[in-house]
């Protein structure tokens, strides 16, 4: 599912040809046209990023050929990007990409609850994807959210302050088409302390940021 399981090789899951549609033509030709002349190669991460985002959020094997050939750079280059770096995805993956964060800082405040949670719900184990192509789940390294921890990446989006419970809520509420809200699923606002803001009380108060936490400490 990552850059770590390497290539697929040819098979039925691997499409024959690729070619970005006029409209990420336009785009990759955008993204080229900021690097100096004779340094188009230095465009293969976006590209190959555009090229991931348009086959259904994994790179096939010709798309990565299709961007080598664009930058005039050998194919293997591009193959030594992609499965270098774990946000390039070499498998199909499921249309909500769940990786869910266990690096020390998420473990030690129970992402391993959230693990088990995503793998009970699911029906799925890690680095599996459900029967019906909507869910991958995988357990990635530091996202860089440690404050909010636990927490998840779905897809483009961070999902933080996690629990077994509201952990299923939200795969329900994916897996329903409904609207669900990234960032905390607590209501925590920005990287605030968990209890409320614990310094510049008054403005705190005048910007109206955790006003229950501070109408509490008003009461102790």
């Amino acid at each position: 599912m990552s850059g770590s399981v390497g290539i697929a090789e040819n098979g039925p899951e691997q499409p024959k040809e690729f070619a970005f549609t006029a409209e990420n033509l336009a785009k990759a030709k955008k993204i080229v046209a900021k690097y100096p002349s004779g340094r188009q190669q230095s465009a293969v991460m976006p590209l190959l990023d555009l090229a991931q985002r348009q086959s259904g959020n994994w790179l096939p094997r010709v798309a990565m050929d299709y961007v080598a050939d664009m930058l005039g750079m050998p194919r293997i280059k591009a193959y030594e990007v992609a499965t270098f770096y774990s946000m390039y995805n070499l498998k199909p993956v499921g249309k909500h990409f769940v990786q869910v964060c266990t690096t020390t800082p998420c473990w030690l405040v129970g992402s391993a609850g959230i693990v088990d949670a995503c793998k009970k719900h699911l029906g799925i184990g890690l680095g599996e994807t459900t029967a019906d192509g909507k869910f991958t789940l995988i357990e990635v390294e530091c996202l860089g959210a440690c404050v909010n921890a636990p927490m998840a990446q779905i897809n483009d989006d961070y999902y933080e302050d996690l629990t077994p419970q509201n952990t299923v809520k939200l795969l329900e509420a994916l897996a329903n088409g409904q609207p669900v809200t990234p960032g905390s699923q607590t209501g925590r606002r920005g990287a605030q302390a968990s209890s409320g803001p614990t310094s510049l009380h008054a403005q705190a108060k005048a910007a109206g940021v955790g006003a229950q936490a501070l109408a509490a400490g008003a009461e102790d």
